[in-house]
């Protein structure tokens, strides 16, 4: 357990998460680096770093044994945008178990790309990704591009209405809820939680919101660790980063390495410990 905890906090150094998967031109990373400059130089933060408060951005990590297979948990977000056939064809190929979060908006313009997904329960299991891709945070009006609730209301709406929606549409409860950006204020948190769900976060980014280069992905994720819980995203067929996460995808089948997927019985080790102002 100390091992896993050492490497949650290893992989949350070298992976911060880029909050907008459509393509904002702040980002976190930006953000966070001109912040440690800053601070390094004796300067204030950037204001669109502190007008959000303490954000929370949980860590998760598979609970393996460690003499366990080198098992990790592939996570694809699917925020708005189209479907990346290539991808999703490379894990049916290689028979590779994800869990795809999809969002409300999502599901309703990528029908064709739903019907792939229903087609493979096996290897596929569906987390919510809320309705309109809204950030659980309140408060601001955005957060690095991306639009927030900005009350209690608005975040159990986005929550519930994505259940719902994918309720309707592929005939599963979701248990698993990642919001947009993978940001959290604190009190969104118990609210998403006793609405019954468990939340998504990650160890290892890969694409930091399919913004980067494919060998950089790649390099990423084939580096992953034994427990580590990937992201990437599986809304934006024509950037380059799928086909980084394919290609580390392979490196780790070749590797042998194990995928699982995210289900409510999967035994994980979650911490709410690491925020940003």
């Amino acid at each position: 357990m100390a091992q896993i905890e050492q490497d949650m906090r290893t992989n949350a150094a070298m992976h911060n998460h880029c909050s907008c998967c459509v393509g904002a031109r702040l980002t976190r990373r930006s953000v966070l680096k001109f912040g440690a400059a800053a601070l390094a130089l004796g300067s204030p933060l950037p204001v669109v770093a502190q007008e959000h408060g303490s954000l929370i951005e949980p860590l998760l990590k598979l609970s393996l044994t460690s003499d366990q297979d080198r098992v990790v948990a592939l996570t694809l977000d699917a925020c708005s945008g189209g479907c990346d056939y290539k991808m999703l064809d490379a894990l049916i190929v290689s028979s590779v178990p994800a869990t795809l979060f999809l969002t409300a908006r999502w599901i309703k313009s990528n029908p064709e790309g739903l019907r792939l997904i229903l087609d493979h329960p096996n290897l596929f299991a569906i987390g919510n990704h809320g309705a309109q891709h809204i950030a659980a945070v309140l408060g601001a009006s955005s957060i690095f591009g991306v639009r927030t609730a900005g009350d209690i209301d608005a975040i159990k709406t986005e929550v519930l209405d994505g259940a719902e929606a994918i309720h309707r549409a592929v005939g599963v409860d979701a248990k698993w809820y990642r919001g947009a950006t993978a940001l959290y204020s604190p009190q969104a948190v118990p609210l998403i939680q006793s609405l019954g769900f468990s939340i998504a976060g990650f160890s290892l980014n890969a694409d930091e919101g399919a913004s980067l280069p494919a060998s950089t992905v790649s390099e990423r994720v084939k580096r992953a660790r034994h427990g580590d819980v990937i992201i990437a995203h599986m809304n934006q067929p024509h950037r380059p980063s799928g086909a980084g996460v394919i290609a580390g995808v392979r490196a780790l089948l070749d590797q042998g390495v194990t995928f699982t997927k995210l289900e409510n019985t999967t035994p994980v080790l979650a911490s709410l410990d690491r925020r940003y102002l």
